[in-house]
């Protein structure tokens, strides 16, 4: 069907430059590139812009740990970035930097509107300030107790064992994740971004624009009230000084969404397209972005309110998506889990990872699993044993017998239309439309399981051996492969190294979506060589074990993109007497139920029996432990906490954890412990 030609600007979240790329961060990637990659297929104008955030106090500390420059640090890693995308098949348009005149320009030009509207003020704010690096501590590389459930170890602005948010100086006992001095309160000017001046405007975009659960989820906030936004940070830092405002810097989420422009400028001029065009309020063009669900409230509150007050166009929509689990568990380091995108590469096909990740992406905001075992037999059933086996078994009739002619006529032209008519059509590419990918691979291996269904039927290798059946065995072959045509244009999306090959193969221009209902027929084609092979276990295996071995001496900083919390980054607590810790009563307790609470993302509620008594705890370990894995399982707790109130009720205790690699790891005591037994 004949549509109307789109012009359509696509980005996806600025991956950070302090670190390699990983698995995680591809869902994002390939999510995006198959939206992107479609709508070119179709034969719409779509650019697809993206950048790496290279601003920021994270990278500057790096940058002198190695010591190097932060712009030998950004640049190398800009590189390391673009190779893999690359590689993965990732297509931007125009892949940038953060760190450039471009951002620069537009951060002031943005800023100055924002400052002219009345929309930026002034306010003395007092901070941690680490004595030791002289330098305000972003609440990222403060640590200390949570100020509400005690919980130790806990990041400056969020604990994550109770889930409750704070400023930094509400922590007890903090620590400089820097330097592990303790820090001193210390006042400074800021400039902040007045949000709630928007509030109105962004109720309203929020529900027009927005997946209805990001939506529901934004209302929390406006229901808290809506706060200014501190958008400055002081020297020393790598990013954009403020003009006119020596030693003030843009903080980084200013200037990060700023950076898809920035991006786009750079593209512009290099094309000789016209900038303004894009960014105007009346722009023609649709504008999209995709993004994880940790980074909505930037993009779907201040970025829209920025260029609101800005006098820009604001997005047509932003899409969310949820995180990566690999085997029904957070990435883990320990178990080899946490996988780079390089090391991936060393062993395995980057469509394999592509086609997985397409069966599994719809549009809603869920995390999705990587089950190896899954993935490897989804792949060597989908991909390998029905649409390469199409080719596969008629192709070689073809050049054997035929020297490579397709027949003039189709054997069926009915399951043609079926597989490649205009319902079929538009069913699937409605369904790449909406995100909805993993329906659209169900659609298309279904037509696969149809076509060789329609095979096995006709029996080209019993035909074969028949006389006087060439014109029916070349008509069947004929049919196979205009067949497989019409699936790979369906995929092309997902998978488009499989694709070129296979025009490659078939001795086409590449594949249109448009072309599809026009057949392949007297047509010569090239000899048939494996287009793709089966995954092998041993494969993963071994990726799995390169993982555990290369990220052994990989920092926090370069899995996470954040400052770690290690605890041998950190200094031990003040030295205590015996009387102190005989206050603390600690007990063996079983967990006789575990079960995960509604509304919570990172707490289980367990019921723990200790000796008689029963006790109800919430603990913010979600993501490393399955209630079921829990159940009957001894751990220690503190049984004489005072019990707290939480917004999912009570919690009468806390059981201890071990805290680091990203990971919780819950603390047990030795065979022959009962529950009630006091640990001394």
């Amino acid at each position: 069907m004949k549509q109307d030609t789109r012009k359509i600007l696509v980005t996806s979240a600025l991956p950070y430059a302090n670190g390699p790329i990983h698995i995680g961060h591809l869902v994002e990637y390939i999510q995006t590139d198959i939206w992107v990659r479609f709508h070119k297929l179709r034969g719409h104008e779509c650019l697809y812009v993206c950048a790496d955030d290279a601003h920021g106090t994270p990278i500057m500390l790096r940058a002198e740990k190695e010591n190097i420059t932060p712009e030998e640090l950004i640049s190398r890693t800009l590189e390391a970035h673009k190779r893999d995308f690359n590689d993965f098949h990732v297509d931007f348009d125009n892949f940038y930097t953060t760190h450039s005149d471009e951002n620069r320009e537009l951060c002031t030009y943005i800023y100055e509107k924002l400052k002219a509207q009345g929309h930026i003020n002034q306010k003395t704010i007092e901070q941690f300030y680490d004595p030791v690096k002289e330098m305000f501590l972003p609440d990222r590389f403060i640590r200390g107790e949570c100020p509400y459930c005690h919980t130790l170890d806990q990041y400056g602005d969020q604990c994550e064992s109770c889930n409750r948010t704070y400023t930094p100086t509400d922590l007890i006992n903090p620590v400089s994740a820097i330097s592990g001095s303790t820090p001193i309160r210390k006042e400074s000017v800021h400039f902040f971004f007045n949000l709630p001046d928007f509030e109105s405007m962004l109720k309203l975009w929020t529900r027009e624009n927005l997946q209805k659960e990001i939506a529901n989820k934004l209302d929390e906030w406006f229901s808290a009230g809506l706060q200014p936004w501190d958008i400055s940070r002081d020297k020393p830092y790598f990013g954009f000084e403020i003009p006119d405002e020596p030693g003030k810097y843009f903080y980084v989420w200013l200037d990060a969404p700023i950076g898809y422009f920035a991006s786009l400028k750079n593209l512009c001029e290099r094309k000789g397209l016209d900038f303004d065009a894009f960014i105007k309020l009346d722009s023609e063009y649709e504008m999209y972005h995709f993004i994880g669900k940790d980074i909505m409230y930037f993009h779907a509150l201040f970025w829209p309110a920025m260029l609101e007050g800005s006098g820009l166009r604001k997005p047509n929509n932003v899409f969310v998506h949820g995180f990566l689990t690999v085997n029904g568990q957070k990435m883990s380091k320990s178990r080899g889990t946490f996988i780079n995108a390089r090391t991936y590469l060393d062993f395995l096909g980057p469509e394999y990872l592509r086609y997985y990740f397409a069966a599994k992406l719809d549009q809603y905001v869920d995390d999705i699993d990587l089950n190896f075992e899954d993935f490897i037999f989804r792949i060597n059933s989908d991909l390998v044993g029905k649409v390469i086996n199409i080719a596969s078994r008629c192709a070689g009739f073809i050049n054997k017998r035929f020297d490579g002619k397709l027949a003039s006529d189709l054997a069926d032209p009915g399951l043609y239309e079926k597989i490649g008519g205009e319902v079929i059509s538009e069913k699937i590419a409605k369904l790449y439309e909406s995100r909805e990918y993993s329906k659209a691979m169900r659609e298309i291996m279904l037509l696969a399981d149809e076509v060789n269904q329609y095979i096995d039927i006709h029996k080209p290798w019993v035909i074969a051996k028949q006389d006087g059946k060439d014109k029916e065995l070349q008509e069947i072959c004929t049919m196979g492969l205009n067949c497989y045509r019409l699936l790979v244009t369906y995929l092309k999306p997902v998978l488009p190294a499989l694709a070129s090959d296979s025009e490659a193969f078939l001795n086409i221009e590449p594949l249109q979506w448009n072309d599809i209902s026009k057949p392949l027929l007297s047509h010569q084609i090239n000899k048939f060589k494996p287009l793709m092979t089966r995954v092998e276990k041993e494969k993963v295996e071994a990726m799995i074990q390169a993982s555990k071995e290369s990220l052994q001496s990989t920092t926090s900083e370069e899995i996470s993109n954040q400052v770690s919390g290690h605890l041998n980054d950190t200094p031990l607590a003040d030295e205590i007497s015996i009387d102190d810790f005989s206050k603390i009563d600690l007990r063996v307790a079983k967990i006789i139920a575990a079960e995960h609470v509604e509304g919570a993302d990172k707490l289980l509620q367990l019921t723990l029996d200790i000796g008689g008594e029963t006790r109800n705890v919430f603990a913010g370990i979600k993501a490393d432990y399955n209630p079921e894995e829990l159940t009957g399982k001894l751990t220690v707790m503190v049984a004489n906490l005072a019990p707290r109130k939480m917004r999912f009720g009570i919690s009468e205790g806390m059981v201890l954890a071990a805290g680091g690699n990203g990971n919780i790891y819950i603390l047990s005591p030795d065979d022959g412990a009962e529950p009630g037994m006091r640990i001394k």
